[in-house]
């Protein structure tokens, strides 16, 4: 198995991971307010990721920081623009409007890097667009856009951004030093921004340690964060932008697939095409689509 192979199932993977933690977070949240959980996650995150890579980090240089910071900056924004944008619609048009990063990001990576995506990656990610669409829209559709929506949409910008500079810098920099750099500015974001967002307004810090409180906090530290990030930064040595893009469509699924098999939430018909959109769309990109090229070991160490 070669490791573009191996990168993309580590990416799906990562989808895997992300999208069966929305059961528990869900839970979570109905005892926490959105930006303290988030605090917790993150700052359990960083200490892990010290422990982990402590190695790595004894020789860490202002490159990297730099790098880890840039890609930081995103994934706070990606989260914080999200949460605020929740505020004022509903789960399902942030959910599908989210998933708008699969076409996002290689129209970006065609204006910033010059690279264009090929027919069938074109294909494939609109194939994952629509299917995203009928995965998490109900059938009324997405009515009146609001503020709120477009909040979500800035966070999409974001989340198109931090693809691609993972993209950008991974091959450049310590897996560890990139991974836990980027979550402790993620995490200092996020402790800094409690207070602004307690003044005006836009949510008030609670918690409450219950058992599912405690462990959405373990779970999402250790392997939606620590585990999972350290995987992405370490696969898109191997692959585009565009094919994480395209592969980061199957967390909704797989949340789909969480919540039917935790909570007995049925599919249906329209969910069930939405998904298989999600997979044909995959598959074009990946069976039909160029091999990206990308070095078949990396260069620097974890």
């Amino acid at each position: 198995m070669n490791r573009r192979v191996q990168a993309d199932l580590a990416l799906a993977f990562c989808s895997l991971i992300w999208g069966a933690t929305f059961v528990l977070v869900k839970d979570a949240l109905a005892d926490a307010s959105v930006f303290v959980f988030l605090a917790l996650r993150f700052g359990l995150a960083t200490l892990a990721l010290g422990l982990i890579y402590r190695a790595a980090l004894r020789g860490i240089d202002r490159t990297t920081l730099l790098a880890g910071a840039l890609i930081g900056w995103f994934m706070f924004s990606g989260y914080a623009l999200q949460t605020i944008g929740l505020q004022y619609t509903t789960p399902s048009k942030a959910a599908f409007i989210t998933g708008t990063s699969v076409v996002m990001v290689p129209v970006l990576h065609a204006l910033i890097g010059r690279r264009r995506a090929g027919f069938w990656v074109w294909a494939g990610a609109i194939a994952a667009l629509v299917g995203l669409y009928f995965l998490t829209v109900p059938a009324a559709g997405l009515g009146d856009l609001n503020r709120g929506d477009l909040w979500v949409l800035a966070s999409t910008v974001a989340w198109a951004f931090h693809i691609l500079l993972v993209g950008h810098y991974s091959p450049k920099h310590s897996v560890g030093a990139l991974t836990f750099t980027q979550v402790a500015v993620t995490a200092g974001l996020t402790g800094l921004f409690l207070p602004l967002l307690w003044v005006t307004k836009v949510e008030a810090p609670r918690i409450e340690w219950t058992g599912s409180v405690a462990v959405a906090v373990v779970f999402t530290a250790v392997g939606a964060t620590a585990i999972a990030f350290s995987i992405q930064v370490w696969a898109q040595r191997f692959t585009s932008p565009s094919h994480v893009a395209i592969l980061f469509s199957l967390e909704p699924v797989f949340a789909a697939l969480t919540s039917f098999v935790l909570l007995g939430e049925r599919l249906g018909g329209r969910g069930m095409a939405g998904g298989a959109l999600v997979l044909l769309g995959i598959l074009l990109a990946e069976l039909k689509g160029p091999r990206p090229a990308a070095p078949e070991a990396a260069t620097v160490g974890p």
